[in-house]
């Protein structure tokens, strides 16, 4: 998602004023659902919320920034400005370094975002096909589906660096 370099140097920026604790939260989520009702595809849609949030802390103080540009200068941009809510100063760029911690992964056979509309749209259809196939007394189907994948990245400075993956259907 972001480089593990580009998160060390936004925690070091983000405590340039002499901050006692950084920390960076990322997140990329895309998702996307259709509803089928009475054999009508009456809703397909997909979507994408990405961005970060820094916090930085200075004694009692708590500053906090977010963005949803997550390149370089856009997450420096929001680490000195994190860093100046919490504490307009002095002082220099520090170096973090990060630890990856463990994490458990999930074995995911296709991503969503790897299945095309029109193969979510046939699923909704066979839903309604198979309900109404149960028999006469069936009048009125409905189906829905879902899906989303969420990347997010969490670093501090210190130097903790964990990530996650989640997908959900």
């Amino acid at each position: 998602m972001i480089e593990e370099a580009v998160v060390s140097r936004v925690l070091g920026t983000a405590l340039q004023t002499g901050g006692d604790f950084a920390e960076v939260f990322v997140e990329d989520k895309r998702s996307s659902s259709g509803r089928l009702d009475d054999a009508k595809i009456e809703e397909l849609g997909s979507g994408r919320d990405r961005g970060a949030g820094i916090r930085v802390v200075v004694g009692d103080t708590t500053g906090f920034a977010h963005t949803a540009d997550l390149s370089e200068p856009g997450l420096l941009a929001a680490a000195e400005a994190a860093a100046a809510a919490a504490r307009g100063g002095g002082g220099g760029v520090r170096a973090v370094e990060l630890t990856r911690a463990d994490t458990t992964s999930q074995p995911v056979g296709t991503r969503p975002e790897e299945v095309a509309k029109a193969t979510k749209v046939e699923l909704l259809q066979r839903a309604d096909a198979v309900a109404r196939g149960a028999g006469g007394a069936i009048r009125q189907v409905s189906a829905s589906y879902g899906d989303s994948r969420r990347q997010i990245l969490v670093a501090n400075s210190d130097g903790l660096l964990a990530s996650d993956d989640q997908t959900r259907t």
